[in-house]
């Protein structure tokens, strides 16, 4: 919080730092004579009638009475992170779309529009990375009769939390009654010390996912349109621990674009966790990836998952920002095909 001279609180932020990240503190009522007081830090994303809205690292909104506070001030755009390879946001966010690629897209303006049959949120949502070339609401109306042309329902993929995220179009989204259906992380890390943790000599790797491994994938069922959305990427390899049975006993995918090596799909029978057969199967693509060049690691990691989370902290990965799939608003059937944004 920012102290004056005198040793006082002071309120150091004004309506002209909206877009910016701040720290505030703000009186939340009384008890008797005991003040009760709140931090919030995130990035101010209006301040409208005497009433802020600041966007937390998460994605929360939280609005905030301007005769409530009681100190606050603009700190550095992102705290700086402990661990990983350092990233902008825009990079990881083409890497991680290059390593899940949908089978239809469209440009509007600085923005992608990508459809896979409703395979997964990612590879069927806009991915904004700048300016559409058109105010938002037309930009928004463009986006929903895009996805309602193909018979999905319209997703927006925001990102918060680290410097050059989207605090302000999460906010905007809020506001025009998009609702925020998942959110999740994406972690980054150092790759060698990953194809350091076991000897995998008894993976088998492969550049297509053939039965055993789609048996052990969590999706089942899996159709033409998944196989596509899975086999994309600059140099694709899927990972396989056999089994006693017909099903695997552990798989994972891995995406070489680069210096970068991500990760996902990693599966493990359920009667088999905590074997470390997650760490092997990873140690496997990472000694791959390192091969064909690349130094660093990414993943996605859902914030309810405790167990995936451990492990990947174990294996020195860390957090380097969140994202969000924001779902159209629900609008009446007589009130048109589309709605109005």
């Amino acid at each position: 919080m920012e102290i004056s001279a005198a040793g006082r609180l002071e309120v150091r932020i004004t309506a002209a730092d909206v877009g910016k990240r701040v720290s505030v503190r703000r009186l939340t009522g009384a008890e008797d004579t005991t003040e009760k007081f709140t931090d919030t830090v995130g990035v101010l994303t209006s301040w409208d009638s005497g009433v802020l809205t600041i966007t937390r690292k998460g994605g929360e909104s939280v609005r905030i009475s301007e005769s409530s506070l009681v100190a606050g001030k603009v700190v550095p755009a992102a705290p700086a992170r402990r661990r990983g390879p350092s990233a902008a946001y825009r990079e990881l966010a083409q890497v991680s779309a290059r390593g899940w690629q949908p089978v239809e897209g469209e440009r509007l303006g600085e923005w992608e529009l990508r459809a896979a049959a409703g395979f997964t949120r990612r590879a069927n949502s806009a991915l904004p990375l700048g300016d559409p070339g058109l105010p938002l609401d037309a930009a928004l109306t463009a986006v929903r009769r895009w996805y309602g042309d193909r018979g999905l329902p319209a997703y927006i993929q925001t990102a918060t939390g680290a410097d050059g995220t989207q605090e302000p179009l999460c906010a905007e989204l809020e506001q025009r009654g998009w609702t925020r259906e998942v959110t999740a992380e994406l972690w980054v890390g150092a790759l060698a010390p990953i194809a350091d943790r076991a000897d995998a000599s008894g993976v088998v790797l492969s550049r297509t996912a053939d039965e055993a491994w789609l048996a052990r994938y969590q999706r089942k069922g899996v159709s033409e349109v998944a196989l596509k959305v899975l086999g994309s990427g600059p140099s694709v390899w899927f990972a396989t621990v056999p089994g006693d049975g017909d099903e695997p006993a552990a798989i994972g995918r891995c995406v070489v674009d680069g210096r970068w090596a991500g990760f996902a799909a990693v599966e493990v029978d359920p009667a088999l966790r905590r074997r470390g057969l997650a760490s092997l199967v990873m140690a496997a693509l990472a000694s791959r990836a390192l091969d064909e060049g690349a130094s660093a690691a990414w993943l996605q990691v859902e914030a309810d998952n405790a167990g995936a989370r451990a492990l990947y902290t174990g294996m020195g990965f860390g957090a380097h920002h969140a994202y969000h799939h924001y779902r159209e608003p629900v609008v009446p059937a007589d009130s048109g095909p589309h709605g109005s944004s």
